[in-house]
């Protein structure tokens, strides 16, 4: 490839890259390695259930790292997430099927790849499930985190009358 092609490449990805900026729900950053890489840290709100927030944390490669893989446009998949109780909790119109509801997506790659937090109500076992799982077209991925929240029977029982 012609190094002019090249040199343009590279600076559309870098203008991409830097476009991106800070998130509303970060919380946090660190460098992970020696190349830049860091770990992002988002404290995500449950869009149907307030008293609900989720710390949602994942994989920022470095312009750094990107130039010695030569893999621009993605990020690795791994994800971790950590919910809990911040205020009264209510069920009304949140969906209670066994796939639960994608409540957070992100792109982790130029079109393919992102990493998600799902919401699953256990209304048998009193509790609230978030999973964050990367998703990918081709084939999926088992980079996956769990993380639950108890509800009171009074919360049970409200759900179960709606």
């Amino acid at each position: 490839m012609d190094k002019t092609i090249r040199a343009a490449l590279a600076a559309a990805a870098l203008l991409m890259l830097g476009a991106c900026g800070d998130r509303d729900g970060s919380v946090g950053e660190f460098s992970n390695d020696l190349v830049g890489n860091e770990i992002m840290v988002e404290a995500l709100r449950d869009p149907a259930i307030p008293g609900v927030v989720c710390h949602f944390s994942y994989f920022d490669r470095s312009v750094l790292d990107r130039l010695r893989q030569g893999n621009w446009f993605e990020n690795p998949s791994n994800s971790a997430v950590s919910c809990e109780r911040i205020g009264p909790i209510n069920l009304a119109g949140v969906q209670t099927r066994r796939a639960g509801e994608e409540i957070f997506s992100q792109r982790q790659s130029l079109f393919f790849k992102n990493v998600a937090l799902r919401r699953i109500v256990d209304l048998e076992n009193s509790a609230l499930i978030y999973v964050s799982h990367s998703r990918e077209i081709v084939e999926g991925s088992a980079k996956i985190d769990i993380s639950t929240i108890a509800l009171t029977p009074e919360e049970v029982a409200a759900a179960r009358t709606r």
